[in-house]
């Protein structure tokens, strides 16, 4: 049997930026993933992901946010390709609503410069934008997005130049503690360490069983759609946003790396299920979800359908994330940052697990992420 000091279980946004995290320090460390490197079955592929400081979800991210813009400039200057592109951004919606009232609290919390814009002020400065006359948006200038499926392959790069190993292809069919060790057990073998760090995404409750009500898979599926006036939604002028309309909340993100404006309904369809059973195919019902945010509020972005994409959520009851050791064994530690708006905090998440694997605590604030928070979870 093998040895090592940690061994990482799911190499995607979270499990890469925690092996990095590892393997700089010194560790001998693994990381065990399921699919190929990269793959597209999980959270974190379609090729970006927002990044914003004004964090209407709740203000005790920010001070994570901020670290988090540290160690994505730090991965790509070591990397040597650029990682995090700011655009700025935008919560849109009711003024008086749950995205603009919680931006708007983050941002005075934690001093972040910011304007509230009515939706007049909206389309003189981003014309890509066309909101109802009585929504509203904070902006903020920090806002962007981060080159997710970049970002997972550089952080394993650095990791692997590092020293770390990775098996891709294996499947972890077990997770043994006992004793202050644990033993990990895959279709290929059993290896030994101090430390598992469990970040498998939507599969986690297949490892962990007493997240199987707390850490529940949601289809999602991403649209591009070629806009009938490309010099509109461009980095340069189109922020990212979030945005709660009457018909639901969206996100959206100018033109990168495919010729298209991209977005996505949070909570989709609202399917539910195990992540080998939800489908990966689009249809023209979630083409239709999508296009119905776009002839309402992006008209000039209303043209051909470029590409669309199902990825998953993994849901918690009040979609914050469940990072913690497991009650009663320390030597395993839970990495479920999630609900659809974890791949952000890849870079700091990685470094608070590497904190909790060789230290057996962090320096920042986790007390929104106890695993324990919920009377289901066992």
């Amino acid at each position: 049997m093998q040895h090592f000091d940690t061994i990482v279980v799911g190499i995607g946004g979270m499990g890469s930026a925690t092996l990095w995290q590892l393997a700089r320090r010194g560790q001998r460390v693994l990381g065990l993933e399921r699919f190929d490197l990269g793959h597209g079955m999980g959270s974190s592929h379609g090729l970006n992901r927002i990044i914003r400081l004004a964090y209407f979800e709740h203000p005790d991210y920010v001070p994570l946010l901020r670290r988090a813009y540290e160690l994505w400039r730090e991965t790509e200057q070591l990397a040597g390709e650029q990682l995090l592109y700011i655009t700025g951004g935008l919560d849109a919606g009711l003024e008086h609503g749950r995205i603009v009232q919680g931006s708007l609290a983050a941002c005075r919390q934690h001093d972040l410069p910011h304007e509230l814009l009515t939706s007049a002020e909206i389309t003189r400065r981003f014309p890509g934008y066309r909101l109802p006359s009585h929504y509203a948006a904070v902006y903020q200038p920090d806002g962007g997005f981060v080159a997710s499926e970049r970002a997972i392959l550089a952080q394993a790069s650095l990791a692997v130049a590092a020293g770390a190993e990775i098996h891709g292809r294996e499947q972890v069919l077990g997770i043994e503690p006992g004793n202050g060790r644990v033993t990990v057990v895959t279709d290929r073998g059993r290896y030994e360490a101090g430390r598992v760090v469990v970040s498998s995404g939507a599969w986690i409750s297949d490892l962990l069983p007493g997240l199987r009500k707390t850490a529940v898979p949601e289809r999602q599926v991403l649209g591009w759609f070629q806009p009938l006036k490309p010099a509109l939604f461009t980095p340069k002028v189109f922020p990212v946003s979030n945005l709660e309309a009457e018909f639901g909340q969206f996100y959206q993100f100018p033109t990168w790396g495919i010729p298209g404006f991209k977005i996505g309904r949070y909570n989709h369809l609202r399917e539910h299920g195990h992540a080998d059973d939800l489908s990966r195919e689009p249809t023209a019902r979630d083409e239709e979800a999508l296009r119905e945010a776009i002839r309402a509020l992006f008209p000039d972005a209303d043209g051909p359908t470029l590409r669309l994409a199902a990825c998953l959520f993994t849901n918690t009851p009040d979609e914050h994330f469940v990072i913690d050791t497991l009650p009663g064994h320390p030597e395993v530690i839970v990495a479920s940052p999630c609900s659809g708006h974890g791949f952000k905090f890849a870079s700091v998440i990685g470094e608070v697990l590497a904190d909790l694997a060789t230290t057996g605590s962090s320096r920042m604030n986790l007390d929104l992420f106890a695993y324990d928070r919920f009377s289901s979870a066992g």
